[in-house]
């Protein structure tokens, strides 16, 4: 009886604890605004605009950032090898829905957390008359952006 009560304590535990992960089908994280950390500069994780999740592909570890310059930053700087399988999540800039930051359209003029100016859009939520860009587009911008800060003494 003692070990049916433990096996069934143990199952109760695993249960719960399973339960607490919270992630989507498409894993997508729970975030918990104001008190995530982005990975690269460790603020906190506050603007629900242009929030972005990575997820490993092999771990389906997430890690979280406050401005998709600092994703983008983090994979060259921390030499990750999964970067181009990566799954990457970014908000929708005007619902503050997840959307897949490799297909969405993006503007370049924005003021985000980290002063990288990109914001995300699918094609219905994409502001009228917007110039937009690509994420291999707005890739080469972040690393142009960070080579002239670190040139000004800046970020």
């Amino acid at each position: 009886m003692k070990k049916f009560n433990l096996l069934l304590l143990f199952a109760m535990v695993t249960i719960i604890l399973a339960g607490c992960q919270k992630k989507r089908e498409d894993g997508v994280a729970q975030m918990h605004w104001d008190r995530d950390m982005c990975e690269r500069c460790k603020m906190a994780v506050s603007e629900r605009k242009f929030a972005v999740q990575m997820i490993d592909p092999k771990t389906h570890k997430v890690y979280k950032f406050d401005d998709i310059g600092c994703a983008i930053l983090w994979f060259d700087e921390e030499h990750i090898p999964w970067k181009d399988q990566a799954k990457i999540w970014i908000t929708d800039a005007k619902t503050g829905k997840w959307i897949d930051a490799k297909t969405a359209l993006y503007t370049d003029d924005s003021i985000t957390p980290m002063a990288y100016g990109f914001a995300a859009y699918t094609k219905e939520t994409l502001p009228p008359k917007h110039h937009t860009i690509h994420f291999d587009e707005v890739v080469k911008k972040v690393i142009e952006i960070e080579k002239l800060n670190r040139q000004k003494g800046g970020h």
